[in-house]
């Protein structure tokens, strides 16, 4: 595995931590600090965007694997977008339910892509 492919799974640890941090500390009615550590989230989806850009321009290069890897793109970036709808209804008191499961779709698409069909994962 490159650098790039290190980065790009520590920060999507880290936004998970993170994730789950900010939902326990809303949940918990510490609106502030669960404010903050979305904010520090958002920071983190920067890091996830340029290593994960950077790791599909890797398959520009006459890969035969091209469609899978946009695909897993796409499903990461869908993935980011659950986690902030799930945030941003679980702050307006409104249902997470649709929220938590497209997070759970997303997730299941981006792993069973990057870890298992494209190379540079771990299988």
């Amino acid at each position: 595995m490159t650098l790039n492919t290190h980065l790009h799974i520590t920060a999507w640890g880290l936004a998970f931590i993170l994730f789950a941090i900010s939902v326990v500390l809303h949940k918990q009615g510490n609106a502030k600090a669960s404010k903050i550590v979305q904010m520090i989230l958002r920071l983190d989806y920067l890091l996830i965007l340029y290593s994960g850009g950077d790791l599909i321009a890797n398959y520009f290069s006459d890969s035969p694997k091209l469609g899978e890897a946009i695909v897993k793109g796409l499903a990461g970036i869908w993935v980011i977008a659950a986690m902030e709808m799930t945030l941003a209804k679980l702050k307006k008191g409104k249902p997470t339910k649709s929220g938590w499961i497209q997070l759970v779709i997303a997730l299941l698409i981006t792993l069973i892509l990057g870890f298992g069909r494209l190379p540079g994962g771990l299988m």
